[in-house]
């Protein structure tokens, strides 16, 4: 847990924020009513003492020949991972990269962006992670909000940088990492419409930039303590708007670990379908969790429903990690329908709630071609690197997202306040433990609206959730707290909504918001996704409305439907509710 003993955290440019020494494991009056339900999975966990990196050299110097990733039927081991890092290590310190400074990262999963990110790491610096789908005034924000003073971009990006100055800006491609042929073959298709790079000064292609750490002679390992930061990730955060989280190598390394003491199915060599962005909390968990593991990383650098199914039948890894868009496309995989998924032995869903039918629909579909084991939920959020909780291997609740990992702790309290509420009654999840972030880069003030320090003298982080607990520990998300729509003095939960529409046979997803009503304050509109082969008609309206006075209140009821093809997106494959709320409203009362 993190207690607050008032000592400023200080690393650079008047970024400050309360940290300390989380292990000496004071549960001085908290409650922890999941103790009794963890089984033989430890609560308290021993955590690895040093940075990011040296975790992984660790890993390699237990398993040197294991298969650490695999890109396009290319396999490095973990002995050649360490080295390319160290070459990659050199290269940044021949451009001039200092301990402390930031280096971005702006790519899809391929293994230029895992080399680098460790990389960063060993020299001392820390990796600002950037989604390559960014619109450029997007990316030269989050490059100028980090302070960053280099950057390797993926090729495709390329030309969001002209505007933006920085010491160094190394251009990779997916090429860099392919055999001769496949690289001739990407040259002839996804290659061809790229932009020429310019021969600019301060930009260099990935064979130069790793040519130049081939001559640096000079020292280029730095000592960093494990409380130091490691990366910056973006988020909208628990207050909405776009900012930079501080994660400390400690926290990555924690979350690793609870990972895999949560896990116990985990075993060296293990492969995991790496189809989660890095530069997303959630991937980022992923693919250092099986790092330090000795498992192996199937990297994938975009998501194709076609070619995701086909890799999962050509590979047969071990595990799976998710949103549930992601899953919903199961449905529609024709690879899938007939595939053996016997070899399964983890599925984690998070990044977005899953819905108790669709949940349901995915068990049955996974049984059916074979598999042992069900979906399991999670629940996460950036400002503590990813997952916190998820449902444990031998027991499951409907409708939770689990227990805590080990070592951390959960609350639920009254909206506003830091006053814990009973078993049972919603409210505001906050949690503490070795993964929550140092604070939001300099922004002190927000910082302080999420991280509070409680009268057990522990600093808590406010999620901006909706949700409870049961006297067994387990967690309940309900929504995010600014979703609630108030009509006619009521207070409405989108979710629950959303779980009845779902529950109706020719219903595969919902999206409920909230539009402004002069009478009522607000009007409450369902767009809904039907299954295949449902037609959207108005007699499927009326159908459906009728479900809806069945099984929810009166004052909850939908005042319209619209049917939609599909939901737009967030970039990481979230229902994008809030372009929902933002579009003209037309009407289909029913």
């Amino acid at each position: 847990m993190m207690k607050n003993d008032n000592r400023d955290y200080n690393f650079h440019d008047n970024f400050k924020v309360n940290f300390s020494d989380e292990e000496t494991k004071m549960d001085r009056g908290v409650k922890k009513p999941w103790l009794s339900s963890m089984g033989e999975i430890p609560f308290h966990i021993d955590l690895f003492k040093g940075t990011i990196y040296e975790l992984v050299e660790d890993t390699a110097t237990r398993f040197p020949n294991l298969i650490a990733y695999e890109f396009m039927g290319r396999e490095v081991s973990y002995k050649t991972l360490i080295s390319e890092i160290n070459n990659c290590a050199k290269a940044l310190k021949a451009i001039g990269i200092k301990p402390n400074e930031k280096v971005a990262l702006c790519m899809p999963n391929l293994p230029q962006a895992v080399i680098t990110f460790y990389a960063i790491n060993l020299v001392g610096a820390i990796a600002v992670m950037i989604h390559p789908l960014s619109a450029e005034k997007e990316i030269e924000s989050y490059i100028v909000e980090s302070d960053s003073v280099a950057c390797l971009a993926i090729d495709m990006s390329y030309d969001k940088f002209k505007n933006i100055k920085l010491k160094k800006l190394v251009i990779t491609s997916a090429k860099d990492a392919l055999g001769p042929f496949k690289k001739i073959a990407y040259n002839l298709t996804e290659g061809k419409g790229i932009n020429k790079i310019s021969n600019d000064s301060n930009i260099i292609l990935w064979k130069n930039f790793i040519e130049t750490g081939e001559n640096y002679k000079g020292k280029y390992k730095v000592k960093r303590d494990m409380y130091e930061p490691a990366t910056l990730l973006f988020s909208g955060g628990t207050t909405g708007k776009s900012k930079a989280i501080v994660v400390s190598n400690y926290n990555i390394n924690a979350i690793a670990a609870q990972m895999v003491t949560f896990n116990p199915i985990l075993k060296p060599g293990d492969k995991l379908l790496a189809i989660m962005p890095l530069f997303h909390g959630y991937g980022l968990e992923g693919v250092h969790t099986m790092m330090t593991l000795g498992g192996q990383s199937i990297l994938i650098p975009r998501f194709n429903p076609k070619k995701y199914a086909k890799l999962i039948n050509k590979y047969k890894p071990n595990l799976l990690a998710g949103v549930p868009a992601l899953y919903e496309g199961f449905f529609r995989m024709k690879d899938l329908q007939k595939a053996d998924l016997s070899f399964l032995k983890g599925i984690a869903s998070g990044g977005d709630s899953i819905t108790p039918s669709l949940k349901c629909k995915l068990d049955k579909f996974l049984e059916e071609r074979g598999c042992r084991v069900k979906i399991r939920e999670g629940y996460g959020l950036a400002e503590s690197v990813a997952s916190v909780c998820a449902a444990p291997l031998f027991r499951h609740k409907e409708g939770s997202i689990g227990l805590p990992f080990p070592d951390m702790y959960f609350k639920i309290c009254k909206l506003g306040t830091d006053d814990e509420v009973s078993y049972g009654e919603e409210g505001e999840i906050c949690l503490t433990g070795p993964t929550m972030m140092l604070g939001y880069y300099k922004n002190e003030e927000e910082t302080k609206k999420v991280l509070h320090v409680h009268d057990d003298g522990y600093t808590w982080l406010h999620t901006g959730d909706l949700g409870s607990m049961d006297e067994d520990g387990f967690i309940y998300f309900k929504q995010r707290i600014n979703r609630l729509i108030i009509t006619n003095g009521y207070t409405v939960y989108p979710s629950q909504i959303e779980n009845a529409l779902e529950s109706h046979e020719k219903v595969f997803q919902s999206c409920v918001v909230g539009n402004a009503d002069e009478a009522r304050g607000q009007k409450i509109k369902a767009y809904l996704v039907l299954v295949p082969g449902a037609k959207p008609t108005e007699e499927l309206k009326n159908e459906i409305m009728e479900h809806c006075k069945k099984n929810i209140a009166k004052y909850a009821w939908p005042k319209s439907i619209e049917f939609r093809d599909e939901f737009p997106k967030t970039l990481i494959g979230k229902v994008a509710y809030r372009h929902l709320e933002e579009e003209k409203i037309k009407e289909c009362i029913c």
